[in-house]
C-alpha cells in the first residue's frame, strides 16, 4: 500500500500511522492525543488550501493544523 502523509488522503480514507516526522515535542503531543504509530486514523474533513485537517482515531474526532498533520505519514488502507 501506498505511504503518503495525512494531507493527501482523502476525506473518508483511513490508514495506518507508519511514522511522525517530527522532534520529540511533536510526538509527544500526537501521543497524548492517541496518535501513535501502528495507530489507524480516518479522515473526516480537510479545508482548502492549507487549512486543518480533522481526523478519527478510535471513537474520538481530532482537528490538527496542516503543518502538523503534513509530518503524519499512514499508509493508505482500502
Amino acid at each position: 500500500m501506498p505511504e503518503l502523509d495525512l494531507t493527501q488522503l482523502k476525506v473518508g480514507e483511513t490508514g495506518k500511522v507508519v511514522e511522525i516526522m517530527g522532534g520529540i515535542g511533536l510526538i509527544k503531543k500526537l501521543a497524548v492525543m492517541g496518535v501513535t504509530i501502528g495507530t489507524d486514523v480516518k479522515k473526516i474533513s480537510a479545508q482548502f488550501m492549507g487549512g486543518p485537517v480533522t481526523i478519527q482515531v478510535g471513537n474520538t474526532q481530532l482537528t490538527i493544523g496542516f503543518g502538523m498533520a503534513k509530518k503524519i505519514i499512514v499508509e493508505q488502507e482500502k
